[in-house]
C-alpha cells in the first residue's frame, strides 16, 4: 500500500469537510483553513488501512474490531445514526445500509492488491461488515476498482467503461 493513496483520501476529506453540507461551485477556495477537520470517512479509511496492514487473514470480524477501535477513539467524527449504533454495540452485525460510507473508506484496498479479482473480493469484505446491501457493496467495489485501474495505468476512458 502506498502512503500517497491514504494521504490523498484524507486530504480530500479534510479539505471537503467544510463543504459537506454547504456545497460550493467556487473552485478558488483556501486549500486548508481552521474550519476543516477529519471526518468519519478519514477515520474509517485509517481503520481499513490498519486492518489491511495487520490482519493477514483479512477476516471481517477483525475488520469490525478495527473499525470499532478507531471509531471509538474518535467519537466526534460525524458518524451517521446507523453506523454509530453499530459502532457502540460490539455484537451488532451489518445493518443493510446502501449509503456511501462503504465507498468512502475503501481507498486503501484499491492500492493493496495485484489483481482486480482480489481487489473486488476485499472491497466487498470492507463493505459487508456494515453496508451489506447490494448497493453498498457495489459502491465499495466501484471505488476500489477505479483506484486499482488508475494505479495500473488505465486511462480515464478505460476506467469509465469498466463494469
Amino acid at each position: 500500500m502506498r502512503k500517497a493513496t491514504i494521504l490523498g483520501a484524507i486530504a480530500g476529506d479534510i479539505i471537503g469537510s467544510v463543504y459537506e453540507f454547504h456545497s460550493t461551485r467556487n473552485y478558488n477556495f483556501e486549500l486548508f483553513n481552521n474550519s476543516m477537520k477529519p471526518t468519519d470517512d478519514t477515520i474509517m479509511t485509517l481503520a481499513v488501512a490498519d486492518w489491511l496492514l495487520h490482519d493477514l487473514n483479512l477476516s471481517e470480524s477483525e475488520l469490525a474490531k478495527t473499525m470499532r477501535k478507531w471509531g471509538n477513539k474518535y467519537p466526534w467524527a460525524g458518524y451517521g445514526g446507523g453506523f454509530r449504533a453499530w459502532l457502540n454495540n460490539a455484537n451488532a452485525g451489518p445493518y443493510n445500509s446502501w449509503g456511501n460510507g462503504s465507498a468512502m473508506r475503501v481507498s486503501p484496498v484499491g492500492f493493496a492488491f495485484n489483481t482486480m479479482e482480489k481487489t473486488l473480493r476485499v472491497a466487498k469484505k470492507t463493505a459487508a461488515v456494515t453496508h451489506n446491501h447490494p448497493e453498498g457493496i457495489k459502491g465499495a467495489q466501484a471505488t476500489a476498482a477505479a483506484i486499482y485501474l488508475a494505479r495500473t495505468g488505465n486511462s480515464k476512458e478505460e476506467i469509465k467503461k469498466y463494469h
